[in-house]
This record gives C-alpha cells, sequence and structure tokens, in this order.
C-alpha cells in the first residue's frame, strides 16, 4: 500500500510538473495579448497626435495665410473728386469692403503685405471732368516701396468721363508697402457706386 501511495504521489507530482508549464502558457497568452494591445494602442495613439498637431499647424498657417483687401475711394451719395493737386498725393481710399488680416491701413491708404508671396492686385480709376470743372485726367500709378510698377492713365477729351483698369500678378515680401498714388495734374472721381477701387489678396505663400 505505501508503495502505492508513493507512486501515486510521483505521478500526480509529475502530472503537475507537466500541467504547470502548459497552465503558465496559456495564462501568460492573453497577458501577452494584452501587452501587444496596449502597445498598439501607444504607437496609434502617438501617431495620431502626430497627424493631428500637424493638422493644427497647417489651420495655423492657413489662417495666417489668409489676406485679402478690398476699398472704394469713398462712399458718398454725391460724386465727389479727389485732385488735381499741384504734386503727387496718395490716394486714401476711405470706404472698406473688405480687410482680411488688417493688412490695409485705412489712415494712410497702404496695404502692408504680412507674408511672402504672390499677389492679385487690381486697380480702376474714373474721372468725371464735369464735376470738379477740371480737366479730364485719370491717371494713377500703382507703387510697391514707393516705387511705380504700373501706370493707369486715360485722357479723352472726346467724352466728360475717363477711366482705366489693372490687375496684376506680383511676388512680394513680407512689409512691402503697396499703395496707389495720385500724379500731379490728374483726378479722381467717386460716389456709392465705388468707380475707384483697391484690390489685393495673397495668391499663394513663398515663404
Amino acid at each position: 500500500l505505501l508503495y502505492c501511495f508513493i507512486c501515486c504521489i510521483q505521478l500526480l507530482v509529475s502530472l503537475t510538473g507537466m500541467d504547470l508549464p502548459k497552465r503558465h502558457h496559456r495564462m501568460e497568452t492573453p497577458l501577452k495579448q494584452l501587452k501587444r494591445m496596449q502597445w498598439f494602442f501607444n504607437i496609434t495613439t502617438t501617431e495620431m497626435y502626430k497627424e493631428l498637431t500637424k493638422s493644427s499647424m497647417a489651420l495655423t498657417d492657413m489662417r495666417a495665410s489668409r489676406s485679402a483687401f478690398s476699398v472704394a475711394l469713398n462712399n458718398d451719395k454725391m460724386l465727389t473728386c479727389f485732385g488735381p493737386f499741384g504734386q503727387d498725393r496718395m490716394i486714401i481710399y476711405r470706404h472698406v469692403f473688405l480687410n482680411l488680416g488688417g493688412g490695409y491701413d485705412v489712415a494712410t491708404g497702404t496695404f502692408t503685405v504680412p507674408r511672402s508671396g504672390v499677389y492679385s492686385l487690381a486697380v480702376t480709376i474714373y474721372s468725371r471732368g464735369s464735376a470738379s470743372g477740371a480737366t479730364m485726367d485719370a491717371c494713377a500709378n500703382l507703387q510697391v516701396n514707393g516705387q511705380a510698377v504700373y501706370k493707369l492713365s486715360e485722357k479723352n477729351s472726346q467724352d466728360p468721363e475717363d477711366s482705366a483698369t489693372v490687375v496684376m500678378a506680383m511676388k512680394l515680401s513680407a512689409m512691402d508697402q503697396v499703395a496707389v498714388s495720385l500724379p500731379k495734374g490728374c483726378l479722381v472721381c467717386d460716389d456709392n457706386n465705388h468707380f475707384n477701387t483697391f484690390t489685393g489678396f495673397l495668391l499663394y505663400a513663398t515663404d
């Protein structure tokens, strides 16, 4: 009987000993899976955070890139004229349609370029000699940093009205000053029909 008891104990130990690694293996597998899932979750969270940061930076950059303005000489009910003068004068557009980004200064009539890029610029001028009793010389200069980049002019004595328009794309640098000047002897006339406008906006940034 003792021998049989010892044999049973040895068999039980043997079986238990063989089974323990298997049980341990079966208990270890879910733990490994959990760790693997945790690792994958951490990686996914990190990648998502990186993508979110990139998107946030892109959105911030897009907001910073929004630059557009559109202004008119005035918004008067009656037609009034600016000029002619004995010397060149800056044209200050008082009526603001749009000033996205705040680059246009209504006090000086100057648009300060917020960031380097290619910009679309447009100027339309109009004059009516009979409104001022002066010679009908519609002319103006689109200028960058005080230098004329385009000269608008129409001097037609066949009718009482003169007008001219320019639309152009220009590569500008941050802090450039864009404005429209009125040459000596010229005039522009406007009312709430907005015959005289100055418009610009960023097409794409280059910095």
